[in-house]
């Protein structure tokens, strides 16, 4: 054995031959190993005759790295050639003997201490590879979505066993989808190019000519739009993206399997299939990452309106005629782009738009999309009923804030309210997992859930419901678990945008939660209204050009420290990206305008800013 370290060699802490004696092999100043140590330690003083332990230290990574490489051959002898001891490559390395058996690293010892010690075996520590507990999977990670694969992906980058689980459930409409969740199926990825499609069609009928371009042709007509096969298209795109990720699942030895997961208890699932049947598989360590799904419509007739599960597939006739219900980022967005493809669309709403977001942004969009975009806004009301008529028309009925009874015909309802987490099937209450009962959602400390051995990440727990979160969140989790990773997930200060007719992006503390939290005496706000280049040679993008607006929330008593950022116009994302960085270093607005612009660009806006609310001056930019 490489560097004298002995596999089944006894120990000088063991005081009973019946001990079970722990083995930690680990580089000095490894964290990991420093904590299995004392964690080691700390259960043989508690259990002097059941725990003992023995350190096999090196002198740093490189050296223990060696003893790994040059040890393979005796891990296959000791533990088998199919233990995940031989693809073990993280400090520590942790075994038992009397007899020799594999542990792992640092979590998973804590794990055996915490399912053996804890509820008193009474033959000594129950481990992960004797009684019964041996394990199908290090990892099951239940949920196939952004933050899932992530997840997975980066726990086989460390040898570990790793399965992914993923069934979607068909929506009440029918609309079923393939491997990779709600961003790149129904989400992120067919609204922003469906966004783009209504942005290409406004640039056709407006902008075109103004720019010298006939896009006419020699007959003259007019450019027309095929909803089919932008859904066709878009679709083809989506499936290709899901064949990637089945195929990097492949390449990464992930087991992918199409079933849905509940849990029976900590360490086992259940997995079902309407085709395929159940069966039953186990893990030491499991994420759920189920995402969630669009909040029913509960008036009569509620089921038969679509939801943004359903827009993005409807194949077989077009919108037409829309009544969006809802006022989230969802129902603007797709009421954006319908109408920008040339729909009829309304939007009902029972309350303000955009809740959680900066308010006065929000009724700037309002504004833009009623008065630019020609959408008709009902305000504070909710569908009575959806009828669906012979002709195939769907009529809803609601009551208007005055009390008058309205009713009307659409081709289309699509219910946009908001969305819940899909948890519950997954069998919780078996596996001791709590949620938050004000939110419905998973309670997690450090996305831990209240099991030890279960985790949740993205949309079923209490925080940002954007891809980039739950992707970030399920590769550090996966660098905590297995790779002596410290790094906890920071939910603050992200940048998030919203794809309506007029862009929005902001990071950081919107105006009323500033002045809530810091006094509306320390806050300060420089804002200014400016005109994007691109939008002002034709006339009907001129006008609106003049609701382009960008504003930094900034703390007086702190130098003006910037609290957040908001920019309403185009390229809203692009724009704001790099404004998250910043925001995470924290500035202050006299940094920010110290800071040469691009020209001309709208970016610049934002180091160009010198009018404060508190002064009532003008915000209309001018030229160069």
């Amino acid at each position: 054995m490489a560097s004298g370290v002995n596999l089944s060699a006894p120990t000088a802490t063991a005081s009973d031959s019946s001990a079970s004696v722990y083995h930690l092999a680990g580089w000095k100043t490894c964290p990991s190993f420093v904590k299995a140590k004392e964690v080691a330690a700390a259960m043989h003083v508690m259990y002097p005759d059941r725990v003992a332990f023995e350190t096999h230290p090196f002198e740093d990574r490189d050296a223990f790295k060696q003893w790994l490489s040059t040890s393979q051959d005796d891990f296959a002898t000791q533990f088998g050639t199919d233990s995940k001891a031989t693809r073990h490559v993280t400090s520590p390395f942790v075994w038992r003997s009397n007899p020799t058996t594999f542990v792992g690293g640092c979590d998973d010892l804590v794990t055996v201490f915490r399912s053996g010690i804890a509820v008193g075996h009474p033959q000594g520590v129950a481990t992960s590879e004797e009684d019964g507990e041996t394990y199908d999977y290090d990892l099951v990670v239940i949920g196939g979505g952004s933050g899932g694969l992530a997840c997975s992906k980066e726990a086989a980058l460390y040898g570990k066993n790793v399965c992914v689980l993923d069934y979607v459930k068909p929506s009440p409409q029918g609309t079923s989808w393939g491997l990779g969740g709600t961003c790149v199926n129904v989400g992120c990825i067919p609204k922003k190019l469906m966004h783009q499609s209504s942005l290409i069609g406004e640039i056709l009928h407006h902008d075109c000519a103004k720019f010298g371009w006939d896009v006419g042709g020699a007959n003259g007509k007019a450019p027309t739009f095929d909803w089919k096969q932008l859904v066709s298209n878009i679709g083809s795109y989506i499936k290709s993206i899901s064949f990637k990720y089945k195929v990097e699942l492949r390449s990464k030895q992930v087991k992918y399997e199409n079933f849905l997961g509940s849990f029976v208890d900590p360490h086992t699932l259940k997995l079902w299939h309407p085709k395929k049947g159940t069966k039953q598989i186990t893990a030491r360590h499991v994420v759920i990452a189920v995402g969630g799904r669009p909040r029913e419509l509960t008036c009569l007739g509620g089921e038969l309106a679509i939801s943004s599960d359903d827009i993005f597939w409807m194949k077989q006739k077009e919108p037409g005629k829309t009544l969006v219900v809802g006022a989230s980022y969802v129902a603007l967005e797709c009421a954006g782009f319908l109408k920008g493809m040339g729909y009829a669309v309304k939007v009902m709403v029972r309350s303000i738009l955009l809740r959680g977001f900066d308010q006065e942004m929000a009724k700037k969009i309002e504004e833009y999309m009623e008065v630019q975009t020609r959408i008709e806004f009902l305000r504070k009301t909710v569908p009575q009923s959806i009828t669906k008529l012979d002709n195939g028309q769907l009529l809803v009925k609601w009551t208007t804030e005055d009390g008058d009874c309205c009713e009307e015909e659409f081709d289309t309802v699509l219910n946009a309210t908001g969305r819940d987490p899909d948890v519950t099937n997954l069998g919780l209450n078996e596996a001791g997992v709590k949620l938050n009962e004000k939110t419905g959602r998973i309670w997690v400390n450090s996305e831990q859930t209240t099991t030890p051995n279960i985790y949740a990440i993205g949309d079923v727990i209490d925080a940002p419901e954007l891809t980039p979160v739950a992707i970030q969140a399920g590769r550090l989790l996966s660098r905590r678990l297995y790779n002596e990773g410290r790094a906890q997930m920071d939910y603050d200060k992200i940048c998030t945008a919203v794809f309506t007719p007029i862009e929005y992006a902001c990071c950081g503390l919107s105006e009323e939660d500033s002045k809530a939290k810091y006094g509306n005496d320390n806050v300060e706000v420089y804002h200014k209204n400016f005109v994007p280049l691109e939008w002002s040679l034709a006339e009907e993008t001129r006008v609106a050009a003049e609701s382009c607006y960008v504003k930094v929330v900034c703390d007086k008593s702190r130098d003006n420290f910037v609290l957040g950022v908001h920019y309403l116009g185009p390229n809203a994302g692009e724009v704001t990206q790099a404004m998250g960085l910043a925001m995470k270093l924290g500035f202050t607005y006299d940094q920010l305008v110290d800071t040469v612009g691009i020209h001309p660009t709208t970016a610049e806006a934002f180091t160009t800013l010198e009018t404060t609310k508190s002064s009532g001056d003008s915000t209309t930019g001018g030229g160069c």
